[in-house]
């Protein structure tokens, strides 16, 4: 009887065995692949001294792919011609570089790969690769590191470049503009970065937001931060202060003037604008009008004219030193026409000003053309006030809570410097209740008596209310509607209301900023407590 079971038992093992070998498909696999590439063998070895070789092999473990290699791959000391790498968009297991250039004597070579290495199958990174070298006796040790921000935003740029220059016999402060550094590294997609194989000695240490990649200083394209203090090494290991970039203000000069429609030329320029003058030398009739104001966020300079004859006009440009004579000549038949913009929506807040902002300089309003009226149908009075610095026309009544209101601009209440008038305009809104809005309270925190700028933003960013604050440290915002808000402050060390950015030649840091480490969640009737800014 056990014969005969262990027969029977037998059997069944072998059909198991025998149907598990004929299934066909595709094995189970296993745990998903994690592990990043390991690199198993370079050709010179890593860290080779007296180098020489023009061509460099880096073998992986597994096939690994390239990417955004022109990015992410900082060599350091950089090189005047790339290299050539391969291969580029399709897997292999090994990364050929062949060098261009005729490298420095005694000197140490990285090849930091960055985040651009990873395995064809998962894309396991192999983050921060290296390939170091010396041309000399011996691989160069010292290591620093710190971070980068924005002077005055609150988001950070990524791939910025960080540099060393090194101080010695040769060295001036104009080198940034005309030579590569000694050193390169980058931030990549964070705000720290590491600098590592250097040579002992004392350094200049700059970020840049490179426009061009060629680790040349350019004020009218790039941003730039310096440390106020020479860097030594080995001392210096860690930058405990982090570097602020900035965009320094240009020389100022005007760029040649163009016109883009009939009565309107546009006066483009760099620097700052503050003492510019625009005089017109040409002879015209005595109606003749015209009006200048900057376009918003942008280096021009408006100039609106009433319709002329003539074909040309000359304009003498001065801004302290600089003077120049331009003709501008005339050629564009089309006026354009005039355009009205409101900032009136559905629900118009309380801490709000009705606004109007027009494409043309407006000459007159006829307020006997406006009507504004309430639910009742109740004639609202109001008061018209006319921005001409940025085309604005605002109006002024006691907004009453929970009401509905109704503003026309009946045709003709608005007239432009071209004598275009206005269409029929309504704008419908209604108000809220001092319970549908939130607010915010603050005790600033300061080390001294400074001026400082607080504003109030919104989560884009957006600069909603602006506060100078001397005297005191209290400073509330109220009447806001539900939302998000973020609050910048502004260390106004000359009192010139307004943040003032920096110079490199001068050694000028950008005046201070600092923001609120919280976001402020506001809802509907929620009077948050105050809350401590410490500003230093």
């Amino acid at each position: 009887m056990k014969h005969f079971l262990k027969v029977i038992l037998s059997v069944f093992v072998i059909i198991l065995l025998t149907s598990n070998c004929a299934r066909k498909g595709r094995p189970s696999g296993g745990l998903k692949d994690s592990i990043a590439p390991i690199m198993v063998l370079a050709n010179p070895p890593y860290e080779s001294v007296h180098f020489k070789s023009k061509k460099i092999k880096i073998s992986f473990d597994e096939f690994i792919t390239l990417r955004d290699i022109n990015k992410q791959l900082v060599i350091s000391p950089p090189l005047k011609y790339p290299p050539v790498i391969s291969p580029l968009g399709t897997a292999s297991k090994t990364i050929t570089i062949k060098l261009l250039d005729t490298l420095k004597e005694n000197t140490t070579y990285t090849f930091n790969f960055g985040n651009s290495i990873k395995d064809n199958n998962e894309g396991n990174e192999l983050k921060n690769f290296k390939y170091v070298f010396s041309t000399g006796d011996f691989i160069d040790s010292l290591k620093t590191s710190g971070s980068v921000k924005d002077a005055f935003q609150k988001k950070f740029d990524e791939n910025i470049s960080v540099l060393l220059y090194k101080i010695d016999a040769t060295y001036n402060d104009s080198i940034i503009y005309k030579q590569k550094p000694n050193y390169v590294s980058s931030t990549l997609d964070s705000t720290l970065f590491n600098f590592s194989n250097i040579q002992n000695g004392k350094y200049l240490l700059i970020a840049l937001k490179d426009a061009s990649s060629n680790y040349i200083f350019n004020p009218k394209e790039d941003k730039i931060g310096f440390y106020n203090k020479v860097v030594e090494l080995p001392k210096d290991s860690v930058i405990t202060t982090p570097i602020s970039l900035f965009k320094e203000i240009n020389p100022f000069r005007f760029i040649r003037p163009k016109q883009v429609n009939k009565g309107k030329i546009i006066f483009g320029f760099e620097g700052n604008h503050n003492g510019a003058n625009i005089e017109l030398l040409s002879q015209v009739d005595a109606s003749f009008k015209s009006s200048i104001k900057k376009e918003p966020q942008k280096d021009t300079l408006n100039y609106w004219y009433s319709t002329i004859t003539n074909d040309s006009l000359v304009f003498k440009l001065s801004h302290k030193k600089y003077i120049d004579t331009v003709t501008v000549f005339l050629r564009k038949k089309l006026i354009d026409s005039l355009k009205v913009n409101s900032n009136i929506n559905s629900n118009f807040h309380l801490r709000d000003t009705i606004t109007l902002t027009t494409n043309n300089p407006v000459t007159k309003i006829d307020a006997s053309k406006i009507v504004f009226i309430d639910k009742d149908s109740v004639n609202v009075p109001f008061t018209n006030i006319t921005n001409n610095k940025n085309n604005q026309i605002q109006f002024l009544f006691d907004k009453k809570h929970k009401n509905n209101y109704r503003l026309t601009l009946l045709p003709e209440a608005l007239i432009d410097i071209f004598e275009t008038k206005n269409d029929t305009l309504n704008y419908n809104f209604k108000t809220l209740e001092p319970e549908d809005y939130g607010s915010i309270s603050l005790n600033l925190v300061k080390d001294n008596d400074a001026q400082v700028i607080i504003e109030l933003l919104s989560e884009k960013d957006q600069k909603l209310v602006q506060r100078i604050i001397t005297t005191t440290n209290k400073v509330s915002f109220k009447l806001l509607p539900a939302g998000k808000y973020l609050v910048r402050a502004i260390l106004d060390t000359n009192k010139n209301n307004k943040w003032d950015t920096g110079n490199f030649l001068k050694r000028i840091q950008p005046e201070k900023v600092r923001y609120f480490p919280a976001i402020f969640n506001i809802r509907s009737n929620w009077h948050l407590p105050e809350e401590s800014f410490t500003i230093n």
